[in-house]
């Protein structure tokens, strides 16, 4: 046969009902020491069992949330800023790293512009300095 056929229950189902907690007797534990605790201090001063007895409450969940929020925010804003100044210090290195290029290179050409280097280094191609000093062309009006 079937094993799929509806065979009539001989007991009925349960209903829901409230339970009854047993009480357990807590077991006495032997005292460690008389020492300070911050945590033995918190749980005598805070008391958030009494808040959790009757489940998680729901009034205080949007404000939880918008900590959690403002919490996350205040973190990742925390790594962009660390991110941030990791990058403007290496752009500063490197800007300074330029910068000592660029002071080298200006002060070769300034070097290699000046007229004795210049005459110095066409030499070999077969151009002499002038000796005779530059002089004016002054050309009349109607010759052009």
């Amino acid at each position: 046969m079937a094993s799929n056929v509806l065979i009539k229950q001989t007991n009925p189902p349960k209903n829901n009902s409230v339970r009854v907690k047993p009480e357990v007797e807590q077991p006495k534990k032997p005292k460690k020491g008389t020492g300070f605790s911050l945590f033995k201090l918190l749980d005598k001063y805070a008391n958030v069992d009494a808040l959790f007895e009757e489940g998680v409450p729901l009034k205080y969940l949007p404000y939880i949330l918008f900590t959690t929020l403002i919490t996350l925010f205040y973190i990742g804003n925390t790594h962009f800023a660390e991110k941030t100044i990791r990058r403007i210090d290496k752009v500063k290195v490197e800007t300074e790293d330029l910068r000592a290029d660029y002071t080298t290179l200006k002060s070769d050409y300034m070097e290699a512009s000046k007229q004795s280097e210049v005459a110095r280094n066409v030499e070999p191609l077969g151009l002499i300095e002038s000796s005779s000093p530059p002089y004016q062309v002054i050309v009349p009006a109607d010759e052009y």
